[in-house]
């Protein structure tokens, strides 16, 4: 009886301590969301941005490199990604084009270890390369087998070749970037949309491994889903919205601005635009038909 009673009130008291730690977690996130932390230094980062030679990458690369951080520029495509080298070595900035085919274990190592000598242990990981999707399932299928070899496996690959040197220094930052495929699927675009929800996936087990081996505090991660409301001169832009007006526009330049400081901040997730994030959740937590109307309404050429 008194062995019962011991039980039952260390019980009580370990869902006291949670219930307290999680009300204080709260308000420290309601906090934040009024009084941002200080960013951090990038400075001395050596970062490896893949897919730098187009789109949000390209912007990526350039914008680190203005902070100081060494980039390894990383694109199957060699024209774009040299050219972007020099862009970035004329202004003063520390970088090196790389080509790699991503989904090839060999090629991966033989980068990591390339990026190693030249500019020491990576710090910091973009994976901003993605197959672009096919218009239509019908009339042009989209390539299953590559676009989820590029989507997903390479994120495994480099992951394996990253991230336990990134442990063994206890420092570093991983940054996953979706698209809105990821959220709530794409139509048309059905292995694109799978590939980004095994992204979120992978970055959840991945937070998951880094809390359980006590690393969460020395290697952060951040989820990045970016809403089809981008344009930018390097990516043809052909999204088609209903209501036009409801939407803004977001450069890639800018996009790409929101992400590093979302990093400098260590944030765990973040989307672009930001209130996209919250409205998403929200909908998650209507019924499933009344999110099929509100998609009917918006019927956008990639839908939320």
């Amino acid at each position: 009886m008194i062995l019962r009673l011991y039980a039952t009130l260390i019980f009580c008291w370990d869902v006291f301590v949670i219930l307290v730690q999680f009300l204080l977690t709260l308000l420290k996130s309601l906090f934040r969301l009024v009084r941002p932390p200080k960013p951090k230094s990038l400075a001395g980062e050596v970062a490896a941005v893949v897919g730098s030679g187009r789109g949000v990458g390209y912007d990526l690369a350039l914008q680190l490199a203005a902070q100081g951080v060494k980039v390894a520029c990383i694109d199957i495509k060699t024209a774009d990604n040299d050219l972007l080298v020099k862009r970035i070595q004329s202004s003063g900035g520390v970088a090196h084009a790389y080509e790699c085919d991503v989904t090839n274990k060999a090629a991966v190592g033989r980068v990591v270890t390339a990026i190693e000598n030249n500019f020491g242990t990576v710090s910091m990981l973009f994976h901003c390369c993605n197959v672009p999707s096919a218009r239509s399932l019908v009339t042009e299928p989209p390539p299953i087998e590559f676009t989820l070899n590029v989507g997903v496996v390479s994120h495994f690959l480099l992951l394996e070749a990253i991230l336990p040197k990134m442990k063994k220094a206890s420092h570093g930052h991983v940054v996953f970037l979706t698209s809105v495929a990821g959220v709530s699927g794409l139509k048309h675009q059905m292995p694109l949309a799978v590939s980004q929800f095994a992204v979120q996936g992978l970055y959840e087990s991945t937070l998951e491994e880094l809390r359980i081996e006590k690393c969460q505090q020395t290697i952060h991660t951040t989820l990045v889903h970016i809403y089809p409301f981008i344009i930018t001169d390097h990516c043809l832009n052909d999204i088609r919205l209903r209501i036009s007006s409801a939407f803004g526009r977001i450069k890639s330049d800018e996009a790409a601005r929101r992400i590093i400081m979302g990093v400098r901040r260590n944030e765990l997730e973040l989307s672009i635009p930001g209130y996209l994030l919250f409205l998403s959740h929200l909908l998650r937590l209507l019924p499933r038909r009344a999110t099929l109307l509100l998609r009917e309404l918006i019927d956008t050429g990639l839908d939320m």
